[in-house]
């Protein structure tokens, strides 16, 4: 008897999926545990086995095509079966994913126009969209084309790089062919599965299949605001012209080009240091622009009066501002922390750590620890700890429901030069100091050059953010949602404590616990802060 295959689900945020490649053609027998395809989610692109047996009577999607989780991309059955009643009785892969544009098409109120009978399938051409790289991502950027109209492509081709709100990732064409056609120039951006490119026979006339496309939102069609979108970072002078000469044929890295645009440098103006003249970063980041000779001052005649006048020289000063455009990591940050903020409500507790016995510790740890182990990582090995001993805190507010996380994976708030990034410390209570310290430093690294994958920000269930290295005494931070609750770490701080009746200089450190009261109420949240507490004061509970 005929069955379907459905569209599974292959991450806990994945709403919908791309086919990325069919390993199985329509009449092939496929058995328990084949390979049938490779599904791009919202994560990764991953396997698709199959756990049934029979022959492939039907293919829904085609290659390229996103289908909703559920919806029926294959029908397996005995040779020559009539499955035409499974296809009935549930809606199609192309009905699920032509749905939107339907509705889209009769949105405006006027009668539709006929549907053409032009498809990438007809032409022979496959559509390339915008893919989803990260949960949080709505819109990417295009980094740097790494093809050109015209240029043979192959399936396992990176084309492009995206700059989405976590980091700049590249996108694969998963199809052999001509590049046809390039919806976006580098620095434009394009929301999710909107049209960047068409891969397919050369000499294919797209023309037809994009005039029935919706044009993405990100497209700009008027010639002189595509060059004004270019420029990223303008600064504001008399001698706008210069600024943003065209200096797309310089050779430079895609990292020296970014940060030469992030701070609007006309990579003209820099000289490289590779091989050829090549500009790389340390290029852009030690280019020292050229000092404008300001107009010669003049000197105000003195006044005549009864008493001597006093003489001002006149000040020549020029209004200058620099605009830069918001980047996907400053948009999703500002949208998830005002979503954080004005939804949960958050209350603080503040508690005062006497670190004499910690920096001690860490003093005789660093004598034999293979890696060096800093104050941050003993926090987070202790918050680690306390939080195995109240559950309450380690848990996440879900709407109709509280999870009461039984793991401790603490993310670890890091400043990068765009923002902010959360990478996370996994099963951090069972691990030494010394391997919190080496993973800390590798999250560092990796988020400094872009390289970390959505694997490594993923599935926090508490927060530490740690501003102690800049000599801040004490703050608040906003609730990494869904986790229940964030730490606050301050710098430590030379200052007179009371001991055993006497005034005597103590080493202090300052913690703000920053809560969900939905979730981590007042008497919670200060006995976890006993806890923690009690283990910084005597760290060597923490090697226990």
């Amino acid at each position: 008897m005929a069955e379907v295959v459905r569209m599974p689900k292959m991450s806990d945020t994945m709403t919908e999926g791309v086919i990325a490649k069919w390993h199985k053609q329509v009449g092939d027998k496929v058995n328990s545990g084949d390979l049938v395809a490779e599904i791009e989610t919202d994560k990764a692109t991953m396997d698709f086995e199959s756990y049934q047996e029979g022959t492939l009577l039907y293919i829904g999607p085609k290659e390229g095509e996103a289908v909703a989780i559920d919806a029926v991309i294959a029908i397996l059955g005995e040779p020559g079966e009539d499955f035409q009643a499974l296809l009935n009785d549930a809606p199609q892969a192309e009905e699920v994913t032509e749905k939107k544009e339907v509705e889209g098409s009769n949105s405006s109120g006027t009668e539709a126009a006929p549907q053409s009978n032009v498809t990438p399938e007809s032409l022979g051409v496959t559509v390339i969209t915008m893919p989803l790289l990260s949960d949080t991502m709505t819109e990417g950027v295009i980094a740097q084309w790494n093809f050109k109209v015209g240029d043979t492509i192959k399936s396992d081709d990176s084309i492009a790089d995206v700059e989405t709100d976590k980091a700049t990732m590249e996108v694969t064409a998963y199809a052999d062919g001509t590049l046809l056609y390039v919806g976006l120039e580098a620095g434009e951006a394009a929301k999710v599965n909107d049209i960047i490119a068409i891969v397919g026979p050369a000499g294919t006339d797209v023309t037809p299949l994009l005039n029935q496309k919706v044009a993405p939102t990100s497209q700009v069609a008027p010639a002189e605001v595509k060059n004004e979108s270019k420029v990223e970072a303008n600064v504001t002078t008399e001698n706008k012209a210069t600024d943003v000469a065209d200096d797309s044929r310089v050779k430079a890295s895609p990292l020296a080009r970014k940060i030469a645009k992030d701070k609007g440098i006309n990579l003209n103006e820099i000289k490289g240091s590779a091989d050829g003249g090549r500009i790389v970063k340390k290029d852009v980041e030690s280019y020292v622009p050229a000092t404008k000779v300001a107009p010669a001052s003049t000197t105000a005649a003195p006044v005549a009066t009864e008493t001597k006048a006093i003489t001002l020289p006149t000040f020549v000063g020029e209004e200058r501002y620099t605009e830069v455009a918001v980047s996907q990591m400053r948009k999703t940050i500002a949208r998830r922390l005002g979503e954080s903020l004005f939804t949960a409500p958050h209350f603080y507790l503040t508690v005062s750590i006497d670190m004499e016995n910690a920096m001690l510790a860490r003093t005789q740890i660093n004598e034999v620890a293979p890696v060096k182990v800093s104050f941050n990582d003993i926090v987070v090995k202790a918050v680690a700890v306390a939080l195995k001993k109240h559950p309450a805190v380690n848990s996440s507010w879900k709407g109709d429901k509280i999870r009461f996380n039984e793991h401790t994976n603490i993310g670890v708030a890091m400043a990068v030069e765009d923002g902010l990034l959360v990478p996370v410390v996994r099963f951090a209570d069972g691990k030494s100091l010394s391997h919190i310290s080496a993973e800390v430093k590798d999250f560092a690294q990796k988020a400094k050059t872009k390289k970390l994958t959505p694997a490594d920000w993923e599935g926090s269930t508490f927060t530490v953010s740690n501003l102690g290295m800049f000599g801040i005494d004490e703050f608040t931070s906003i609730i990494n949602s869904p986790d229940g609750a964030i730490l606050s770490v301050g710098a430590i701080q030379q200052v007179p404590v009371v001991k055993n009746g006497a005034v005597v200089p103590g080493n202090v450190m300052k913690l703000t616990l920053g809560c969900d009261h939905r979730v981590v109420d007042g008497a919670t949240g200060a006995q976890f802060l006993q806890t923690l507490k009690a283990l910084l004061e005597n760290p060597v509970r923490l090697l226990a």
